[in-house]
């Protein structure tokens, strides 16, 4: 029997927590397909923050934690006046990007949005750029790159929402990881402060289900940025890590926390989920109902004149759609509706169209959108199923068909892949630069946007601005 001294001998680190200062440290991305995807994520969260500030449930978590505080030479939040700390400003920015639910998406054992690492990202490179430290959006390119590989590698194969875990542990982990080399952190304060990520109490999903749905589901990802951010600030002050934070017999994440599983995962970290990256296109809704709500924008001019006629209306879907969003009787909230793959369904019947505004009480009150949710059915389709999970196909698959009252039907219509998938990349990057253009406009004048259209449209000019340059592109006049 070991000792009470022996038991106390500090182990190595956990090997995955090397394996990601490793790739943090000393891999270097040279995959111009991951630079140029990570133009257009940067793009899009950022388009996705000026749209939310459309919206006062979002604007007023906005802004220092006391009111009235300032911070010279801090952060500035895209599309305010606020100057902040790094930690607050990348609560700031996430909430901003996340909030609509229409940012990038990654889709796995585990999901999750990686563009909400750039909360962390883009708070802390504008706070050292602004004192005195020269950083390119090319440098953010490559942080938002390693940091997507983090999260998204390791949601291929490990799922935390079965155990009841929120997968903004994962934007915890990447940003803590990424943030603390953009201090100037080593391999080991990268480990140091990645120990304190996992040792964390991590947030549960009781906010994104039935029958708790609610608003902190949008500002999840900001909180989990300016954690990340705080940790590596303390660990840069010299904090002390947990090297056996994971692996800890007993008190260690996997035993707590994982059922007593480690993490599986088969590849190595280099650029393939920045690659791969899933993009919402058309629609703010949660990503297994994309391709649901693009049936029903297709069948809209079929059933538009006969919603009175409808008897029933089937959704064939996947697994994971059925356990996340297949949600019947009342819906409270924004957040309750932009997860209900019948209300996603219903808005593009009725209207051909699905709106951030939609999910706002004044359409929700629409009594035609209760009355077609009370109509449908959600079924599994088994291959569907089993296409999510096939890592060649990737699909996210939904079908829709409506039957009337006299026996007729339209449909069934069928969609694949969504539009904003990596095999409709083709089709869906000039409508992506799109919605940017559009988002902009609900904040910026036109001619500010044309700055900001210019710059971004271009690999070269964006990769060469000062980061702090290019956010002054998005300061309100």
């Amino acid at each position: 029997m070991n000792s009470p001294t022996d038991r106390n001998t500090s182990p190595a680190p956990d090997s995955e927590l090397v394996a990601i200062a490793d790739y943090i440290s000393n891999f270097e991305i040279q995959s111009e397909l991951a630079y140029e995807t990570a133009r257009y994520c940067l793009m899009d969260a950022l388009g996705c923050a000026m749209l939310a500030l459309n919206f006062s449930e979002c604007t007023r978590l906005l802004g220092p934690v006391v009111p009235g505080m300032q911070t010279p030479g801090g952060s500035r939040v895209p599309g305010t006046h606020y100057v902040l700390d790094p930690v607050t400003a990348a609560f700031n920015i996430g909430l901003l990007i996340r909030w609509l639910d229409y940012n990038d998406t990654w889709l796995a054992a585990e999901w999750g949005h990686p563009s909400d690492n750039l909360g962390a990202i883009l708070a802390v490179a504008d706070y050292l750029n602004r004192n005195g430290h020269p950083l390119t959006m090319k440098d953010v390119l490559t942080y938002a790159i390693k940091a997507h590989e983090i999260q998204g590698v390791l949601a291929l194969e490990n799922s935390f929402n079965r155990v009841g875990l929120d997968h903004v542990l994962l934007v915890k982990a990447a940003s803590t990881a990424v943030v603390t080399q953009m201090l100037g952190g080593d391999q080991t304060k990268i480990i140091n402060a990645l120990s304190n990520a996992w040792v964390d109490g991590q947030a549960l999903r009781t906010y994104r289900h039935a029958p708790n749905t609610g608003s902190r589901k949008s500002w999840a990802a900001g909180d989990a940025a300016s954690r990340a951010v705080w940790l590596s600030l303390l660990a840069m002050r010299g904090e002390m890590g947990y090297p056996s934070a994971l692996s800890a017999p007993g008190w260690g994440f996997f035993d707590v926390l994982f059922k007593g599983k480690p993490f599986v995962r088969n590849q190595p970290y280099r650029s393939y989920v920045m690659e791969n990256v899933l993009f919402k296109v058309s629609f703010p809704a949660e990503f297994h109902a994309q391709t649901a709500a693009e049936c029903a924008m297709l069948l809209h001019p079929l059933v538009q004149g006969r919603l009175e006629e409808i008897e029933r209306v089937v959704i064939v879907s996947h697994e994971s759609a059925l356990r996340i969003i297949d949600k019947r009787g009342p819906l409270h909230n924004p957040a309750d509706r932009d997860h209900c793959i019948q209300y996603m369904t219903a808005v593009p019947l009725i209207f051909g169209r699905l709106t951030a505004a939609d999910y706002q009480d004044d359409v929700a009150a629409d009594p035609r959108i209760d009355a077609l949710r009370a109509k449908m059915q959600v079924v599994e389709n088994k291959q569907f199923s089993r296409d999510y999970l096939d890592p060649d196909k990737r699909s996210i698959s939904n079908s829709v068909q409506v039957f009337f009252k006299d026996g007729s039907f339209v449909g069934p219509v069928t969609v694949e892949y969504p539009l904003g998938h990596r095999r409709r990349r083709e089709e869906g990057i000039p409508l992506l630069v799109e919605k940017f253009r559009a988002n902009l406009s609900t904040q910026l004048p036109m001619q500010q946007v044309e700055s900001i259209l210019q710059i971004c449209n271009s690999q070269e000019k964006l990769e060469e601005i000062q980061v702090s340059e290019f956010m002054n592109l998005f300061i309100v006049p």
